[in-house]
């Protein structure tokens, strides 16, 4: 029965990876999780974003992502509480203050000290959950490629499919940025680089703010 639905999912899959390597919030999260506390942090703010996909396809599923779409007021809700929690988290790398040299060094050789791993994965998890980005994009995707007529279990399994895409490619985003070289590299420029960060969320609740 899958073979069916290959057409299907083929163009799925292709849509869905390009939209997931473009530079946005879940990238720039990752990168500032992995730079700042290490690659186990890394991983699981890369594994709790893979898991935030689940959100969207299950009220897609449900029937929610159609109801939102019928009700614009709904998904301004979303927009907003979307954009209020990236611009939170803009702000709070905004405002990183300058850390000396030994303690850029501490932590690289102690990445977890700051962050537990259950953080790091919920920081994953309401970014990716909460971004009325990948709202808008699992509308699109789910009434104009996915076929009505596709049964609900081969959705769910496209759904799977997405989940484990995202987690895959985040976690060797998580890897790559989470390296000593590259680490020692991006720590050097320290507060700077998390305020780059900051900018570039808060530049993406602009967006979404200035959409509505």
């Amino acid at each position: 029965m899958l073979s069916n639905y290959l057409g299907e999912f083929l163009a799925l899959a292709t849509i869905h990876f390009l939209a997931v390597v473009a530079p946005g919030p879940d990238f720039a999260v990752t990168i500032r999780q992995s730079v700042r506390f290490g690659r186990a942090v890394g991983m699981c703010t890369a594994l709790g974003i893979g898991a935030g996909i689940s959100v969207h396809v299950l009220y897609t599923l449900l029937g929610v992502g159609a109801l939102m779409h019928a009700t614009p007021w709904l998904l301004t809700v979303a927009k907003v509480v979307g954009g209020a929690y990236i611009l939170y988290l803009g702000v709070s790398l905004l405002r990183s203050k300058p850390k000396s040299t030994q303690e850029g060094l501490g932590a690289v050789e102690v990445p977890n000290e700051q962050q537990t791993l259950f953080k790091a994965f919920a920081t994953g998890f309401l970014t990716n959950a909460t971004n009325p980005k990948a709202t808008l994009f699992f509308l699109a995707i789910f009434t104009t490629v996915i076929s009505a007529s596709t049964p609900l279990q081969v959705q769910a399994l496209y759904g799977l499919w997405m989940c484990f895409v995202n987690a895959l490619w985040f976690v060797i985003v998580a890897l790559f940025f989470s390296s000593s070289r590259v680490r020692v590299l991006f720590m050097r420029m320290g507060h700077w680089f998390e305020r780059t960060m900051g900018v570039i969320l808060i530049l993406f609740a602009g967006r979404l703010i200035l959409s509505m």
